[in-house]
């Protein structure tokens, strides 16, 4: 992403915001694993969004007048050579400037000088904050920290809640976009293949992720989007495993659900496959049911429909396949063998924070995921893809990624 389309955003938020205003965005702070280490810091999404900036305790502010004129700020650690002797290099303004369009770069120091002045001047009676929590547990970030400020310092200033702006900015990828997914989904694709190629029986699953990563990191130090779930056998019933340590025993299903991440967009992408090569009549009766309904699915899908009947669709579709391949005795069964939903958002976070929509729209990008579990067999699998929406239908995003039968089975017997 080049600073033109950082620019766009934090534009279309400023637009949205009411005069006399201003709004904090943050980047974020590292956090502390043991007594002397930090776990990788990874930038808030949201504020790379509107920045393209991945520093920790950066802040980004955006002032609206009460006539509608708008100015930035961008507050970052300052150069300080000792402790960049430590923890590596930090951006100088000029690069900070070059990443994001925003002119105005200062210290962070100032920040909170600067803050109290813009809240005691009386030209400004709002603030937008970013607080949104995955979970209510969640810990705190710099935002809840602001948000106490105000409350217990400026009660005066009325908090909006910018998150809800950003959600409906992040919904319709833009070109930009489009082109980092398509190469996040080329670098998935070829992970999935070295794993392919490399499959086995005796082969434990942390191997299997080795594989993958090196592929990743062969295009970019970041890797992937999110924690690989890779398993063998009775694990693959576990929907978000990460413990990498099971061995795949001859006969054993490879579930596989990952992504590699580009320019900040994430790809989300799952297959499966026997680790010997060769899927037995069991395994091919469930695939052949899940590829089926992900045909179907982009078939269908297009702009208007609505987006609560992709998941709804995916479900029904795929119950009547089963039933018709004896798997099932009644359709209102398929929970049994279908335990999660089947679209979600992709972008800047695997499961993006968008505003859901109520109906499907062209530059939306959201996962097509057909998952089977059948404990009885020993069998559980997942064929995700990435569905790009167009303007009169969509396009599988990664269907770079071998996703038939005989298309897998040709690459592994080619190993």
């Amino acid at each position: 992403m080049n600073k033109s389309f950082h620019a766009a955003n934090r534009a279309a938020l400023a637009a949205a915001m009411k005069p006399a205003s201003l709004c904090l965005i943050f980047s974020g702070e590292e956090v502390r694993k043991t007594n002397d280490e930090y776990y990788p810091f990874f930038a808030d999404r949201s504020f790379v969004y509107l920045t393209g900036i991945e520093q920790k305790q950066s802040v980004l502010m955006i002032l609206k007048e009460e006539g509608g004129a708008v100015s930035e700020r961008l507050y970052m650690l300052p150069p300080d050579p000792m402790a960049e002797r430590w923890t590596g290099t930090r951006l100088k303004p000029q690069q900070a400037e070059e990443l994001s369009g925003v002119a105005d770069i200062r210290p962070l120091s100032g920040f909170d000088g600067d803050l109290h002045r813009l809240a005691t001047g009386g030209d400004y009676t709002r603030v937008y904050l970013d607080t949104y929590r995955a979970a209510p547990e969640d810990r705190d970030r710099p935002a809840q920290a602001c948000l106490s400020l105000f409350n217990r310092e400026y009660p005066y200033i009325g908090v909006e809640n910018a998150n809800v702006i950003i959600r409906r900015l992040r919904l319709i990828k833009t070109p930009e976009e489009i082109d980092a997914l398509r190469m996040a989904e080329k670098i998935t694709s070829e992970g999935i293949l070295r794993m392919m190629k490399a499959s086995r029986p005796g082969m434990y699953e942390y191997q299997y992720r080795a594989e993958f990563d090196y592929a990743l990191f062969q295009h970019a130090p970041c890797g992937s989007g999110f924690p690989s779930i890779i398993s063998a056998g009775k694990n693959n019933f576990c929907i978000h495993y990460y413990a990498n340590n099971g061995l795949a025993l001859d006969g054993d299903m490879i579930l596989n659900d990952v992504g590699a991440q580009h320019d900040g967009h994430i790809a989300d992408v799952s297959r499966g496959w026997p680790c010997n090569g060769r899927y037995s009549e069991r395994q091919r009766i469930l695939y052949e049911c899940a590829l089926a309904t992900s045909n179907h699915m982009f078939e269908i899908i297009r702009p208007g429909m609505l987006m609560a009947d992709v998941d709804k669709t995916i479900r029904s579709y795929n119950a009547e396949r089963l039933k018709d391949a004896g798997v099932l005795k009644d359709v209102k069964d398929v929970g049994t063998l279908m335990w999660h939903g089947g679209a979600h958002h992709i972008g800047y976070d695997v499961h993006d924070v968008i505003a859901l929509p109520e109906r499907v729209a062209p530059g939306m990008a959201f996962c097509v995921d057909v998952g089977i579990y059948h404990e009885e067999w020993g069998i559980g699998f997942r064929l995700e893809d990435n569905c790009l929406v167009t303007e009169d239908g969509c396009e599988n995003l990664s269907v770079v990624t071998p996703r038939t039968i005989e298309d897998i089975e040709d690459v592994m017997v080619k190993r």
